[in-house]
């Protein structure tokens, strides 16, 4: 019997396109599936469904879409339209995409709903939280600012100080405020819905399932298992789980509680409902059956995810699937984040990589592909993205190593072979063959337990070692003696014969390359178990032709630029200096939308831990002051700016960085080559709050 996988990343929240961190895993997700989609069990294909969904509920895209006139509906659509291209471009091949706003999350999601409640583990409690009179809601967490009760840090979230690291809740905040509207929220009683996390026989369940053993190996990852273990147990001085509030006052978009008008589910209950709702609307389209394949105790369910998240998928989604008879998650797979050069991704800064910009200009999709898979493993360890690195990696390896040995041996089997395969071998050339064989279990265990980095490693030792069989027969030279031919055609029938073996071992990684591989060496769709069968002699391979380009620093360079180069004055942006180009027309509509305002720098500090830098405290006339970070460092000191007016964006939606919320954008003034910084200073007279026309 063949193996049968469910598999899923984590759901992307519908209110911006993908960032390269969603491409990073669904690399890594769409990697393993291709691998497992090669493997065949007992001579049968492996049923493997990958799917997703876009989380499209809650607070923040319902007031995204209120401030851009829309429909939370409208809104979301926009986003889902352009989810395609980058999938298409990235090779990920997810069998269904969804959305949790579907008939079948709704259904699914009311049922577990239901399902708990019988069970006893939902119960109703009346709380106190805060409430915007202005805007007529109950504020989530983040939507509320204020004083830290602590140590009296000014601007500071709902659950946590930035300053001195201390947890607490909302209505502990000294000085609240809702950043929604600024004005003082108010407290107000509320029935909400809770699950109860810790209730015994969740606590019981939870401790067998993070905490075990599947097949005699931990279930989870060692670093996932000791951030459950921590949870389970608590910290010193804390009880450990908490009962979690499911539940949330309208308005909201979301899905709405059964036989409670005006109550909510909370969208981390009905987003990994997403999971199942996709399946669902994937085995609906197709004809399957799908509550008899979540019945199969052989099905296995695999979730891919980053390193914030795993609260949710530890620890609520396992017990909320148990308690209301679903299948659990066979397992959860967490990564790191990605970072460049070092700093977590910030467009203001410049370490930002738009997946987007990456394929508009052209850059080789199967670069990205590669140089991730280089440096993924088991672990929950971060991947850092440098341009010098990618360059090498590419560069050296998938051109210098694997590419090379190709283009070094087909020419000379097309233009003095007519393209045919020569399958006898001497001792010595069997045994490289043999080797290069004998690490199919290796490499496949290796992208089974996604550790890639080791993989690839060991993929490209072996294309070392065949390229050292280059140099030692020299092909080359052989072509020039007519005495040895029948040698060079054996040395170089050897060297396609390692390349097609080393292909199928990259073919979860270079999906593209290997389909061009296949119709080079005139061969159909080559699976793991190909591996052994060699190309049979006599066998006829096409026309080589160039497989791979080598990443060009010019591309490079581009991928952080803001734009194009287009022309200006009849040149082209290269041409002209340091100046950018000007940017496409907009009409009057579109710069009305950006409200720009006249700021006063109250407090200038530096940032810890960021060389570029600056955190600002502006005064924008709303009786209060704006916490504003601001990539200037290299060009100011701190005590120069304080006192100044400035200009900023006051209507920018606020940005969660790794040293706080930023809400707003100051303006400066630079050269593409960014050598100077200059800071936008109004003229005298100006006042804090003033609007830029």
């Amino acid at each position: 019997m063949s193996r049968k996988l469910f598999v899923t990343t984590a759901l992307p929240y519908a209110n911006a396109q993908f960032h390269i961190g969603h491409i990073m895993e669904y690399i890594q997700a769409d990697i393993w599936v291709r691998f497992q989609r090669m493997q065949k069990d007992n001579g049968n294909q492996r049923e493997v469904h990958f799917v997703c969904a876009d989380d499209v509920h809650g607070a923040p895209i319902m007031i995204a879409a209120e401030k851009a006139g829309k429909t939370p509906q409208e809104f979301v659509k926009e986003i889902a339209a352009g989810r395609q291209k980058p999938l298409d471009g990235f090779y990920i091949k997810f069998d269904n995409w969804d959305s949790t706003d579907s008939p079948e999350n709704h259904e699914l999601s009311r049922e577990i709903y239901q399902n708990l409640k019988a069970g006893g583990l939902i119960e109703t409690r009346t709380i106190e939280q805060f409430f915007d009179p202005v805007k007529e809601m109950f504020l989530p967490d983040r939507y509320i600012k204020g004083e830290c009760p602590k140590c009296g840090a000014k601007d500071q979230n709902g659950d946590s100080c930035e300053v001195c690291s201390s947890v607490y809740t909302p209505t502990d905040l000294k000085a609240p405020y809702s950043i929604l509207s600024g004005v003082t929220p108010v407290l107000k009683s509320s029935e909400h819905f809770f699950f109860r996390l810790s209730d015994p026989q969740c606590v019981a369940f939870l401790r067998e399932w993070a905490l075990g053993n599947v097949n005699g190996h931990p279930r989870l990852q060692s670093e996932v298992a000791n951030k459950a273990r921590e949870w389970l147990e608590g910290k010193e001085g804390e009880s450990g789980l908490s009962d979690w509030d499911i539940s949330r006052d309208a308005p909201y978009f979301g899905i709405e509680i059964p036989d409670a008008p005006g109550k909510y589910f909370y969208v981390w209950l009905d987003a990994p409902v997403g999971y199942l709702a996709s399946l669902k609307n994937y085995f609906r389209k197709i004809g399957r059956d799908y509550d008899a394949f979540l019945a199969d105790p052989e099905t296995e369910q695999y979730h891919f995810i980053g390193k914030d998240i795993i609260y949710f998928h530890t620890l609520f989604w396992p017990a909320m699937l148990h308690f209301s008879g679903k299948k659990v998650p066979d397992n959860v797979f967490v990564h790191g984040f990605i970072t460049v050069s070092g700093e977590k991704m910030s467009k203001s800064r410049g370490t930002g990589i738009s997946p987007i910009r990456y394929l508009d200009i052209g850059m080789n999709p199967e670069w990205l592909r590669y140089y991730i898979a280089a440096k993924l493993n088991s672990h929950v360890e971060d991947v850092d993205f440098t341009a010098e690195d990618f360059m090498a990696r590419v560069n050296a390896d998938l051109i210098g190593k694997y590419v090379n040995i190709a283009s070094r041996a087909a020419g000379f089997i097309t233009k003095k072979f007519g393209g045919n395969i020569h399958s006898g071998a001497s001792e010595a050339n069997d045994s490289l063959l043999n080797q290069i064989r004998a690490g199919a279990d290796e490499i496949a265990n290796l992208y089974d337990t996604r550790e890639y980095s080791r993989a690839l490693r060991q993929i490209m030792h072996y294309a070392d070692m065949v390229n050292a069989y280059v140099d030692e027969h020299k092909p080359w030279v052989l072509a020039k003696e007519p005495e040895r031919e029948a040698l060079l055609h054996e040395v170089c029938s050897k060297l396609l014969e390692a390349f097609r073996i080393l292909t199928i071992y990259l073919k979860p990684v270079l999906p593209a390359l290997a389909e061009k591989v296949e119709k080079f060496l005139n061969l159909p769709p080559m699976q793991w178990d190909d591996i052994s069968a060699p190309m049979e002699n006599g066998h006829t391979i096409n026309a080589y032709e160039h497989l791979m380009q080598r990443v060009d620093e010019k591309l490079m360079d581009a991928l952080v630029e803001p734009a194009e180069a287009t022309p200006v004055n009849g040149k082209t942006e290269e041409d002209s200096d340091t100046i950018e180009a000007i940017a496409p027309e907009i009409t009057i509509d579109d710069f009305a939308k950006v409200d720009l305002r006249i700021a006063k720098i109250v407090e200038c500090s530096l940032v810890e831990g960021a060389d570029r830098l600056l955190r600002l405290s502006l005064d924008v006339g709303e009786g209060r002051l704006r916490n504003v970070f601001a990539g200037i460092r290299s060009a100011y000191q701190p005590d120069e700016l304080v006192g100044k007016m400035t200009v900023m964006v006051a209507n920018l939606a606020p940005r969660k960085m790794k040293f706080g919320m930023s809400e707003g954008m100051v303006l400066a003034a630079s050269d593409k080559s960014d050598s100077g910084i200059y800071i936008l200073q109004p003229w005298p007279g100006a006042m804090p709050g003033m609007r830029i026309r």
